[in-house]
């Protein structure tokens, strides 16, 4: 179902590395597939816990929401490092691909949960008053999941084996 990756398998990130980005980075490309057919990715900041991924944004409304609705599978992707190597005419990559199905929270309790989760990683020194702001915003909040099912990474043969340069053309 899911393709591996096709090239060097050195490339090829562990998951345990794939789980440190995934806590590390703070914002990704969610795309899904629209009502009309075409793919939409959107640029997102999330938190990633327990295989999930945690996201809030408007409730019910706009092209993102419509088209989880319409479509529960999704993929989120992580460029971590894109380092240009102009002389070698390349980059130096590391990413991460995520593909799942999204689960809407409309539980409140839950949904407190997950914003706990999102303050635990963006503002961990400022936790004082957040319930209160929540209390205040938490019924038009808009909260989902991505519960994960398949998790990849890869980088560029560069990063991966120290020293490496590539060969020569036609040798």
């Amino acid at each position: 179902m899911f393709h591996h990756a096709q090239r060097d398998k050195r490339q090829v990130l562990s998951r345990e590395r794939c789980d440190e980005i995934l806590n590390k980075a703070t914002s990704g490309v969610l795309s899904v597939l629209d009502t009309e057919g075409y793919p939409y990715g959107v640029p997102m900041s999330y938190a990633y816990k327990d295989n999930k991924l945690y996201f809030h944004c408007m409730p019910d409304k706009g092209h993102k929401w419509e088209a989880m609705k319409n479509h529960d599978k999704v993929s989120f992707t992580i460029v971590e490092t894109d380092n240009i190597v102009a002389d070698e005419y390349t980059s130096y990559f590391r990413s991460v691909i995520c593909f799942g199905r999204v689960r809407f929270v409309d539980d409140i309790d839950e949904k407190f949960e997950l914003h706990d989760i999102l303050v635990d990683k963006y503002s961990p020194d400022f936790k004082e008053g957040v319930y209160e702001m929540f209390e205040k915003r938490i019924k038009w909040m808009g909260a989902f999941v991505v519960e994960l099912e398949h998790v990849s990474g890869k980088e560029a043969i560069e990063l991966a084996v120290p020293g490496y340069t590539l060969p020569e053309l036609g040798k």
